[in-house]
């Protein structure tokens, strides 16, 4: 049976790390967190004392760090070879991460580790230019979005399950200056893939969300 790519892009608090996970666990295929990457990169950075501002050092740091997945549930996410899945999950990563990943080297260092990890299996990958640059010839591509302040309850009580304490107004400011950054970079902005099915997630529950791209991938394949 040939390997089945399902690219996953959407801007943050989306849903896409939720809803990606549990469409390859039903579907059985390996599930990939390209955001988790660049999170890695940054939180590899500061752990270092790397300005964020200093490209060649971060392009550096994404050539050298080593980054794998544990397929339990939930996945866990190593680097160099040490467990930083909570680690990098804090606002202080997600602010960091979007701006390492405008830095061109890191994007050419983690888009080839994408790219030979999907050569493998038949995998859901998600990010922000699965379908546009990582595997622009996906067989299925999906954009997965949702408003403002829809993403930022989700993203909100994500956060206070874990203990930390948020405020709704100040994290709706943080996806909206995100999406900005993640829409207007010079490399790899972005936007909706050329195929993809555009899913507006408002007032979807995540188990119906999971439901049809279940059923649209079974049917695409």
């Amino acid at each position: 049976m040939t390997n089945i790519r399902v690219a996953i892009d959407g801007p943050a608090g989306a849903g896409k790390s939720t809803v990606s996970r549990e469409v390859a666990r039903q579907l059985g295929f390996v599930y990939l967190d390209s955001g988790a990457m660049y999170r890695a990169v940054a939180y590899a950075a500061l752990s270092t004392g790397i300005a964020l501002s200093d490209a060649d050092a971060l392009t550096g740091i994404a050539n050298e760090i080593q980054i794998a997945f544990d397929q339990s549930v939930p996945p866990t996410v190593f680097l160099n070879g040490s467990d930083v899945t909570t680690n990098i999950r804090t606002p202080e990563i997600g602010t960091a991460a979007s701006i390492v990943s405008q830095v061109p080297g890191v994007r050419v260092a983690m888009v080839r580790q994408q790219q030979s990890l999907g050569a493998v299996d038949s995998i859901v990958m998600e990010g922000r230019d699965i379908g546009t640059v990582v595997f622009p010839d996906a067989e299925i591509k999906i954009y997965l979005t949702a408003s403002v302040s829809e993403r930022a309850k989700r993203r909100a009580g994500e956060l206070s399950a874990a203990g930390q304490v948020v405020n709704l107004d100040d994290m709706e400011c943080q996806i909206s200056e995100r999406d900005y950054r993640d829409m207007h970079r010079d490399d790899s902005p972005l936007c909706v893939a050329a195929g993809a099915w555009e899913l507006n997630t408002d007032g979807i529950s995540i188990d119906d969300v999971i439901a049809m791209i279940v059923s649209h991938v079974r049917s695409r394949s």
